[in-house]
């Protein structure tokens, strides 16, 4: 760990490293997981896209390499997500439109071409179907003789929230869960820097839930995937260090900071008193951050700036390791490039022109602060004690207990905005009946034509009898309790596609519905 070098105002007054009373990078960590934070590294400024085609995301890709970004985050499209082709009837329409469309290894060696796999960290936001996008990205890894051990980013993987929140789920829960596990038993022995799971209260705050519920219900679920990860007998203590979290930073300015702070004192404590984990490291609640999708407005759409950069000044003070910030104008459509720039340049003037990140969490110690951390982190466990009387994530989901507190949620908050009680800019006060035209993101229907050609000459031209029979071998591993991504990579590498790998899997377990 570097030696502090002490940081000055602009007019020349010394500062301290930290002025609260608990210091940070000690249990319980509210101040901060690391001794000096950003002083020593800042946060990793990743922009999250996808769209068209493989070949246009790895141009925005590029670009945003180019500009600054230090991290990927992919974007995939719906059918990706529910585990069907683009040639697929139930994916047209859906092809390369809220994300890149990938079935085929070639599509992973497109979108990652001229990629440094082994000093870029790739985050891949998919769950039903990251066991098979993880098996492509291991293949393109080996084409270009990088070792998986050198592989870092985080496959999201985070099925729960999906029955709770955002409904691309494929298969039943339990069938789902093994999958989960069979990605920490495997990451666990081969890609030690690889993060196994994104336990995400970011969709479930999208959804509607207030900052409470975010916290209690992301957290109820990462109870659960590590009680799954004990009765297969595996090491949670291990498992525990490439775990990480994805956070919504909203509106409310000084909760959100808030519940970032309170986040990492709950974590802590539930893996040393509930799982007996003295390991510090194991202890650590390591998120990135996404500002509040929903809070943005159609209207008045410069106006998103304001509220997406207030939102990441929430995210750093309260300490994040990650950070994604929206574009002003994803309440219309995909980002266009120059306002993905915007909101990277947002970030970047955060980071070295205001001095945010001088001083390690520079709240601490302030009444109000410490008061709104105490009392979020006093309601997360109340909530977390209600889903435990269920007997825990899974039975609660069974009995609509999150679905149902999260829509009473967002019923108030509209509510609250329909009556007045809550104003939103633009919105519901100062409105602006001559609201100019803005030029919008086009998804490219010729690159999407060209992702259909492209499939089905990889198809006719694969070797068919390596594809069944690995397909064949996949289905046999089904039937007993194989980790499944062996099987999966191997059905990677011989041209099996991701709509066939699922089928295989629909076909012994069945869907969800």
């Amino acid at each position: 760990m570097p030696d502090f070098k002490s940081k000055k105002t602009s007019s020349g007054i010394e500062l301290k490293k930290f002025y609260g009373k608990k210091l940070p990078g000690e249990y319980p960590f509210t101040s901060g997981i690391y001794p000096n934070m950003y002083l020593d590294r800042l946060w990793t400024m990743r922009q999250y896209a996808g769209f068209s085609s493989a070949l246009k995301s790895n141009e925005r890709y590029h670009y945003l390499l180019g500009q600054g970004v230090s991290g990927l985050s992919v974007a995939f499209d719906l059918p990706t997500q529910t585990g069907y082709d683009s040639d697929d009837e139930l994916s047209l329409g859906e092809v390369g439109k809220v994300g890149v469309p990938i079935c085929t290894l070639e599509d992973m060696r497109i979108l990652l071409n001229n990629i440094p796999l082994d000093k870029v960290s790739i985050s891949m936001t998919i769950n039903s179907t990251a066991i098979v996008l993880l098996a492509f990205l291991i293949v393109v890894a080996e084409e270009n003789n990088i070792s998986v051990s050198q592989l870092r980013g985080t496959v999201q993987n985070d099925i729960l929230k999906e029955y709770i929140a955002r409904g691309t789920y494929i298969y039943p829960p339990k069938f789902s869960m093994k999958l989960v596990t069979d990605i920490f038993e495997f990451c666990n022995k081969e890609m030690p820097l690889w993060n196994t799971i994104s336990i995400s209260g970011y969709h479930i705050r999208e959804a509607g839930s207030d900052a409470v519920q975010e916290l209690a219900f992301t957290f109820s679920n990462a109870i659960s995937y590590l009680d799954e990860a004990q009765q297969r007998k595996l090491d949670i203590s291990s498992i525990t260090k490439r775990i990480s979290f994805f956070f919504n930073s909203h509106n409310y300015f000084f909760e959100e900071v808030c519940k970032f702070r309170a986040a990492r004192k709950i974590w802590s404590n539930i893996i040393k008193n509930r799982y007996g984990i003295s390991d510090k490291k194991s202890q650590l609640c390591r998120f990135h951050t996404q500002t509040a999708g929903s809070s943005l407005q159609a209207q008045q759409i410069e106006n998103n700036i304001v509220r997406t950069t207030m939102q990441a000044t929430a995210a750093i003070l309260g300490g994040t390791q990650s950070l994604h910030t929206n574009s002003k104008d994803e309440a219309l459509s995909l980002p266009t490039e120059n306002s993905a720039k915007l909101a990277l340049r947002t970030q970047q003037i955060l980071a070295y022109e205001t001095g945010l990140s001088d001083v390690v969490d520079p709240l601490a110690g302030s009444y109000y602060v410490e008061s709104l951390t105490s009392q979020i982190e006093k309601e997360t466990l109340a909530l977390i004690k209600k889903i435990d009387e269920f007997g825990g994530a899974i039975p609660a989901i069974e009995n609509n207990f999150q679905q149902n507190e999260i829509s009473n949620s967002a019923f108030e908050y509209q509510k609250e905005i329909e009556n007045k009680d809550k104003i939103i800019i633009g919105l519901n006060k100062f409105t602006d009946t001559n609201d100019s035209d803005v030029e919008t993101q086009k998804i490219d229907q010729l690159a999407i034509d060209d992702q259909l050609t492209r499939l089905k000459k990889f198809k006719k031209n694969r070797n068919k009898k390596n594809v069944i029979h690995n397909l064949n071998a996949l289905k046999k591993g089904l039937d007993d309790d194989s980790n499944l991504l062996p099987l999966i990579i191997d059905c990677v590498r011989n041209h099996c596609t991701l709509g066939e790998i699922c089928s295989v899997m629909k076909e012994v377990h069945g869907e969800h519905i």
